[in-house]
């Protein structure tokens, strides 16, 4: 395996048994169609939260909107991160059973539509225990307890945080656990990725630490508290640890999509200390939306910035449709740095038009991302530039 597959498989977060793009195109079946589907879901869910979130910024929006406002943090993290996570593992498990999982989430997102909140909790809580489940399952694969651990302990604080939410606890409580799913499981992805590096066993042991640390923060409920030593410890040590042993660090010196990838990955490892040092910053309780910030540095500094990373990588291998890079994609990249910026500062300044402001540029990055995609994508190819030159090598020996 040369350097450069292995840069590109460590970069992209490639599935963890990833089949041949040639393969995936040629082959029409019924589990692509119900990828598309199950991710169609997953978008409707990340359109709908996103609708509420302009809502919930005070920018006037007509329809239904205002009916699912209090739905908005189970759509974004459980409907739309959830269904994209679990679609993505059902892929990389490469056993039918496993899509399972994301159907179950795929199922939450219309109860929570239907207003059927009960039903929808449950759905994402049999999602979270099944992949879970299946994350364990791997462990004879992965060869070690900690790569297949981290992701289970991910999976099942996705159903505390959803058991929280189901008994009506403090919208906090359970945002802390739903946060510690998202974060451990990117986390937990990088680990596994970052073997090619080899980092040192110190380094390994550091991050068992961390994630100790990040989950005695969030079962403290510090992020409903006016403190949050462990929480902003945690989160702020997680982003240092990527920062320092991803090779992300180094391949941000190359060029094209593996750039482009790194780039992604670097500036969301960034915004994870940021959302540490927000929770260290002394009495956030003072600040009208300290809330706010930290949520959205995670989650649209940290995750989104993941999502715009890999899509090149994960996606022709869950819809088996083939994905080009541009160097336009800089720019809704950009945009959504800037809006994460200035949402931050509209929290922390109690500017509400600052707030709103960030939103609409939020909607613009996700949109010209989606576009610049579907645009360089549909362009003709030759054989040599079809997009697929990132996959070569990824799962060679």
């Amino acid at each position: 395996m040369s350097l450069r597959s292995r840069v590109d498989a460590v970069i992209g977060g490639a599935p963890q048994n990833p089949t041949p793009q040639t393969e995936i195109v040629r082959r029409p079946s019924a589990l692509r169609v119900l990828r598309f589907l199950l991710l169609g879901c997953g978008l409707v869910a990340f359109a709908v939260g996103l609708w509420t979130g302009f809502a919930r910024l005070g920018v006037g929006l007509t329809g239904a909107a205002p009916q699912f406002v209090e739905f908005h943090g189970a759509l974004m993290i459980c409907g739309f991160f959830g269904t994209l996570i679990s679609v993505e593992r059902a892929v990389a498990f490469n056993r039918p059973f496993a899509y399972l999982i994301p159907v179950c989430a795929a199922t939450g997102v219309f109860a929570l539509l239907a207003k059927a909140t009960t039903f929808a909790g449950a759905a994402f809580l049999m999602a979270s225990l099944g992949l879970a489940a299946a994350s364990l399952s791997n462990m004879g694969r992965l060869r070690s307890a900690l790569l297949a651990g981290i992701p289970s302990i991910a999976a099942l604080s996705w159903g505390l945080g959803t058991l929280l939410w189901l008994a009506n606890r403090p919208a906090a409580e359970s945002a802390g656990w739903w946060l510690a799913f998202l974060v451990l499981t990117v986390a937990a992805e990088r680990l596994e990725l970052s073997r090619v590096a080899a980092p040192p066993p110190i380094a390994r042991a550091l991050f068992v630490a961390i994630v100790i640390v990040i989950l005695t923060g969030t079962a403290r409920g510090e992020l409903d508290g006016p403190s949050s030593p462990y929480l902003g410890t945690g989160l702020l040590a997680c982003g240092a640890w990527l920062l320092i042993y991803d090779l992300a660090r180094r391949t941000v010196r190359l060029s094209g999509q593996i750039r482009f990838t790194a780039a992604c990955m670097l500036l969301g490892y960034g915004w994870l200390i940021i959302a540490g040092l927000e929770l260290l910053a002394g009495p956030l309780h003072l600040t009208l939306f300290w809330y706010d910030a930290t949520v959205h540095a995670v989650t649209l500094g940290f995750v989104l910035s993941m999502v715009f990373g890999h899509t090149l990588i994960i996606f022709p291998s869950v819809i088996g449709m083939k994905l080009r890079y541009s160097p336009v994609l800089y720019l809704p990249l950009l945009l959504l740095q800037i809006s994460v910026a200035i949402r931050i500062v509209g929290d922390f300044s109690g500017s509400t038009e600052l707030r709103s402001l960030s939103g609409s540029l939020t909607v613009a990055a996700v949109a010209l991302f989606a576009v610049t995609i579907a645009s360089v994508s549909g362009r003709s190819r030759t054989p040599a530039d079809d997009g697929t030159s990132h996959l070569k090598g990824v799962g060679a020996n």
